[in-house]
């Protein structure tokens, strides 16, 4: 896809990277900060810059229903598109200052992620969107030699973005991080309705998408708002999609408020589970993260922080009701 399009009436080019769709003129900058308008064409000023990269457990992303037990190789860059107060990667996702001294190139990324042992690739840490140019070509590349791509998220991808990496991008976690569309816009700097409308498309795409909530009290924890985001996960997106409910700890602009506690996740659990959901995890708390069957509540998949300690699945499967239990498992 052109990441761009063209306005020449008004000289300038509208970025089709997400939903903010900033309109650039000649040397201006959206608001990620890193991409730009260079003689009429978009140019990803991060491109080939990762500034962190690790080998991670997939369910450090968190992925629990992605090839379990396997490794990641996970980096970020420089930017965001959102400016959420609580952001725990802040050093990275508000800085604008790119190292072009760093030049990973895709062909190298891929090759590193093959030498680590790694299954697939994750784009993480910052928000990826403002980098798809990079992360597409790696993506490609990845795809050939087998690997996985995935994406960690806060949803704000256009429709046009999505089209495109339905064919090369297998999963997402994406952030649904309020129920309050006041919220989103005024303190995230982002839209709810905008996610919302990501994650049906990305399912209706075919990509494996987990949701995450970081639950911060007093802010997105109230009983109503969990229900009506239980709803719609299930009537929207299917009740077999994950839903991770992590714990907000003191970050950035947030280091008075206080942690979330162990008993708010479990009470939003109780109610995505009578909300009909299948499969919900608690994230940044000392619990287990199982996967048990939602037919015969067999433990398939006993998770010890990031370690697999069992895993039971068959084929896709329950072994001992045989329903098959969705994911990505091979």
């Amino acid at each position: 896809m052109q990441y761009y399009k063209e306005e020449k009436e008004k000289e300038r080019i509208i970025c089709l990277l997400c939903r903010h769709y900033c309109k650039l003129k000649e040397g201006r900058i959206g608001m990620c900060g890193v991409n730009q308008n260079v003689e009429g064409k978009l140019k990803n000023l991060v491109y080939g810059h990762p500034v962190a990269l690790h080998v991670d457990p997939v369910e450090k992303k968190p992925l629990y229903h992605l090839l379990p037990g396997t490794t990641a190789l996970s980096f970020g860059t420089v930017g965001c598109n959102f400016r959420c107060p609580f952001c725990q990667n802040w050093d990275i996702s508000q800085e604008h200052e790119i190292n072009e001294n760093i030049y990973v190139s895709p062909e190298e990324m891929v090759a590193m992620a093959l030498e680590n042992g790694c299954s697939s690739i994750a784009y993480t840490y910052n928000e990826p969107t403002i980098f798809y140019p990079y992360a597409k070509d790696i993506g490609l590349l990845a795809k050939e030699k087998g690997l996985k791509n995935i994406y960690v998220s806060n949803g704000f991808e256009t429709p046009e973005v999505i089209e495109d990496m339905a064919s090369w991008l297998d999963a997402a976690n994406i952030d649904l991080k309020s129920w309050n569309d006041e919220y989103y816009r005024k303190v995230l700097k982002g839209g709810l309705e905008e996610v919302k409308d990501t994650l049906r498309r990305m399912v209706d795409a075919g990509i494996w998408v987990e949701v995450t909530t970081l639950l911060i009290e007093g802010e997105n924890d109230s009983d109503n708002d969990l229900r009506e985001m239980a709803e719609f996960i299930r009537n929207d997106l299917g009740a077999h999609v994950p839903w991770h409910l992590s714990a907000f700890h003191p970050d950035y602009k947030m280091l008075d408020h206080e942690r979330t506690g162990l008993e708010t996740l479990q009470r939003a659990k109780k109610i995505g589970k009578e909300a009909g959901l299948h499969y919900i995890y608690l994230g940044n708390v000392p619990v287990h993260g199982d996967t048990h069957c939602p037919e015969c509540n067999e433990l398939l998949i006993d998770r010890t922080g990031y370690s697999i300690t069992v895993n039971k699945l068959k084929d896709g499967h329950c072994p001992k009701c045989q329903r098959e239990i969705e994911g990505v498992w091979k």
